[in-house]
């Protein structure tokens, strides 16, 4: 029995997971949050990642330094109009971004936030091993697999779907505990 394309597809959703709480700013200063922001390049959407470097020289500023100055007001629009919150502040060289210290109220939303986000997850995790159990279930009807061999694939890949879940309570444990410690 070969489980790895379920495994994998487990995988993959926990990745995006990841990645998607990698862009929630805990209260330092993440260059991840620029990653969806694209700014208007010659007529092509272009990340900001790959038109100026970015540093966080602080725990909660980062630095966008254009390698092209006339885009420096570019970016700037893209930053505004994009959904992360902060204003930036242009001296004519480098864009700064100045994350502010969190409240109580805003840290709990986000908690609530990486909860809702945790639950699609594992609602994904769950999906994948719907798809993998109607894969072997459709074996077992054209007579490919045993009774035993679909239930034996059962098993598996309830141990693989609890693995997974275990793994999206860990990381949700671990960034609610950043942000509220921060």
């Amino acid at each position: 029995m070969d489980y790895t394309n379920i495994e994998e597809r487990m995988k993959k959703t926990i990745n995006i997971y990841e990645e998607n709480l990698s862009e929630i700013r805990a209260g330092r200063a993440n260059p991840a949050i620029l990653n969806k922001i694209t700014v208007d390049y010659y007529g092509t959407a272009t990340p900001i990642n790959q038109m100026a470097g970015i540093s966080v020289p602080e725990a909660r500023l980062i630095v966008i330094q254009p390698w092209d100055m006339s885009v420096l007001k570019e970016i700037e629009r893209a930053i505004l109009a994009s959904d992360i919150g902060i204003t930036p502040n242009n001296d004519g060289k480098v864009i700064r971004l100045n994350f502010p210290e969190l409240n109580e109220e805003r840290r709990k939303e986000l908690v609530k936030d990486i909860r809702k986000m945790s639950e699609e997850s594992k609602v994904a995790v769950r999906s994948v091993r719907r798809d993998g159990i109607d894969e072997f279930k459709k074996m077992q009807k054209e007579s490919i697999i045993t009774e035993d061999d679909l239930k034996q694939a059962e098993d598996q890949i309830q141990k693989l779907t609890d693995k997974y879940v275990e793994q999206i309570d860990k990381i949700t444990e671990n960034k609610e505990k950043e942000i509220m410690t921060v």
